[in-house]
């Protein structure tokens, strides 16, 4: 009796990842109960169940400054809460901008789209949390696998079959180079959890080893520079609202964590992974921000974006202090409203027009000013324009780099914002400057895209302002 109190009272601390399961369950009871007359109604239910869910969220607070359960597997803090949150706001904002592609192309299907997308939140839940590695990997894999199915989601679609193919593949051979650290890691330090493999450091050449794998293969989820070779097809490829979650919440949850681990586990070894994460940074900005200048289907000009963005973020990781983990989070969570508010036009103009070129765009403020200027706002954020949030986002970033003396690495990471800015303003040049003899034509966009675009737009523009944010962030944060 002991054994099965002790057993449930595990759960007692991990109320988001029940109530994400309690939801889980709901949307799949309500798939396969509804009927076919009752499928117009699933997505509205699946919305409002997740809507309060996201709201259950921000009432959570921890009662100490750390809490474990299930034999220190699994841990949680006030930041560990709030990751989540900025998590689920990004996945809600997804819904709004997929349902109506889920209500004119797969509505039959809409059932499985809430269900998969919210697996794999669940699965980014347990990565989050996890204190063990075990955990981590089971979360990666909850996350991954049905990633992969919701890439392949268009069956219409070839690109979408081959960018599935692309990312299972990558995800495989990435999960396999992770697991070898892993093991190496259990080899050398006798334990899978995170405290104890700390305090087992020797400063063993194996160890170190164990360290560089897993860095490399969580390298290619966050697609880190040489590890992202998978990411401009599978976003191109991919249902937009796909692309959308794929580049925040995916990216954001595999930074927290590796952050996490990296502070935790690695903190006897933060010289050794600091220098590498040096190069990383470098190359990946620059690589991210080159390739992105060539591109003219906007979902791969955005994926390169991404890898150039996923670089501009390990400027928290590698500071590993509390002002690190602050800014990293601060830089995820205004992330998620600019890149989405970008995504959201995107997905919205191709739902009724099948258009995703650059050159598409040309002259689309004479005809959808609304549109065109949400995406200028969007284009403005992502590359640091005072004063829009994504200003601040790299203020706090840098500010967190130069506070571990990385002088250098912020002022190239400052010579490659410049870079950035030329191509983020093409598509504004596209928009509000080139003409077109056949323009988009003017898109009555649906009621949640109008809700998502207008929740982005306000992020945007406003959080940057308002300081108790980072000041929260920063209270609940810790480092090495």
């Amino acid at each position: 009796m002991d054994i099965i109190k002790e057993f449930y009272s595990g759960f007692s601390i991990m109320n988001q990842e029940v109530s994400l399961v309690l939801v889980l369950v709901f949307v799949l009871l309500a798939d396969l109960f509804c009927g076919e007359k009752g499928k117009k109604y699933l997505q509205l239910l699946a919305i409002a169940a997740f809507a309060l869910n996201v709201v259950y969220g921000f009432t959570l607070k921890v009662d100490s400054t750390y809490q474990d359960s299930f034999a220190g597997m699994y841990v949680t803090s006030d930041m560990h809460i709030l990751v989540k949150n900025i998590l689920n706001i990004g996945t809600l904002l997804v819904f709004f901008f997929a349902h109506y592609w889920n209500e004119h192309e797969n509505r039959s299907q809409s059932g499985e789209f809430y269900f998969l997308m919210l697996s794999t939140l669940l699965g980014m839940y347990l990565m989050i949390s996890s204190g063990n590695f075990l955990l981590f990997y089971i979360g990666l894999e909850t996350a991954s696998i049905p990633m992969a199915a919701m890439v392949a989601f268009n069956k219409k679609a070839h690109e979408s079959a081959e960018a599935a193919a692309k990312y299972i593949l990558t995800a495989a051979f990435s999960s396999g180079v992770m697991l070898f650290g892993i093991s190496l890691i259990y080899g050398t330090y006798g334990t899978l959890y995170y405290n104890e493999a700390a305090n087992a450091f020797q400063a063993e050449p194996l160890q170190i080893m164990a360290m560089a794998f897993f860095m490399a293969g969580i390298g290619f989820k966050i697609s880190l520079v040489p590890f992202h070779l998978w990411t401009a097809d599978t976003y191109q490829g991919a249902p937009t609202p796909v692309t959308a979650y794929l580049s925040v919440m995916s990216k954001g949850a595999a930074v927290f964590a590796f952050l996490y681990i990296l502070i935790t586990v690695f903190r006897n070894y933060a010289e050794t992974w600091q220098n590498i994460l040096w190069w990383i940074i470098v190359i990946t900005i620059t690589v991210g921000n080159l390739f992105a200048l060539r591109q003219k289907n906007l979902k791969r000009f955005l994926a390169f974006s991404s890898i150039s963005q996923a670089g501009y973020i390990m400027l928290g990781v590698i500071s590993g202090s509390p002002q690190g983990m602050a800014a990293t989070v601060f830089y995820i969570f205004i992330y998620l409203f600019t890149n989405l508010a970008a995504f959201g036009i995107i997905s919205n103009i191709e739902n009724q027009t099948g258009k995703v070129g650059m050159d598409d765009y040309n002259g689309l403020y004479s005809t959808n000013p609304k549109l065109a200027v949400i995406m200028m706002l969007a284009m403005f954020s992502l590359g640091g324009i005072p004063f829009f949030a994504g200003f601040f986002s790299k203020f706090f970033i840098f500010l967190a780099a130069t506070e571990k003396d990385q002088y250098l690495l912020v002022f190239i990471a400052l010579l490659n914002t410049i870079i950035s800015l030329a191509y983020y303003l093409l598509v504004v040049k596209a928009m509000f400057i080139k003409e077109s003899a056949n323009p988009i034509k003017p898109i009555k966009s649906d009621a949640m895209s109008v809700i998502g675009l207008a929740i982005c737009t306000v992020g945007m523009i406003v959080l940057g302002f308002i300081s108790p944010i980072y000041e929260y962030m920063t209270s609940i944060s810790f480092g090495i």
